[in-house]
């Protein structure tokens, strides 16, 4: 099966829909409107078959200061592939795909992981962020203890990652924010 790669805007309505329907069905419920915000406006890589998209990931945009300097990251969201073809290799082409945007756009890829998709992450060379998590809040910045331990980051093309002596400060957004 192929990896397709686009923006959110060469998707079409249907294409969008029946990802939507996926990580409906993948996330059992627990996949909110805010959850598919996040999702939308990036670039997407997926995979479908016969019965329609198998697999799904994507990469956005977000900024994240650390040590006073903000930087670009690929935040990868909506990650799933249908129940009936996991465990053959699918999320691990996505992520192949995903990754090369990030190496070719970012200064780093990050992620939340569940503790289901962490093993996935771990296999493919993404490291859990030792550091304090923060955001940017309407009212300043938050602490973020509860994402400490779940959030994975990934250098892109080579360079460092961010140094977890000092915070990593993401950006704000409505719902989860990582």
């Amino acid at each position: 099966m192929t990896v397709r790669i686009a923006p959110t805007h060469e998707l079409g309505a249907d294409r969008l829909r029946s990802v939507r329907e996926l990580l409906d069905t993948a996330f059992d419920g627990d996949f909110s409107d805010d959850d598919w915000d996040h999702t939308l406006g990036g670039v997407h890589a997926w995979i479908e078959d016969e019965d329609g998209i198998a697999a799904h990931g994507a990469v956005v945009m977000r900024r994240a200061l650390h040590r006073g300097r903000s930087h670009r990251v690929g935040y990868v969201e909506g990650v799933a592939v249908r129940a009936d073809l996991r465990r053959r290799g699918l999320g691990g082409d996505v992520m192949a795909g995903l990754e090369r945007v990030i190496d070719g756009a970012y200064a780093f890829g990050a992620l939340g992981a569940s503790d289901a998709g962490a093993a996935l992450y771990r296999a493919r060379g993404w490291q859990v962020w030792g550091g304090r998590l923060e955001a940017m809040g309407p009212e300043g910045i938050v602490h973020l203890a509860e994402e400490e331990g779940y959030v994975f980051l990934r250098p892109a093309a080579g360079r460092a990652l961010p140094d977890p002596a000092a915070a990593l400060v993401f950006d704000w957004r409505d719902g989860d924010v990582l």
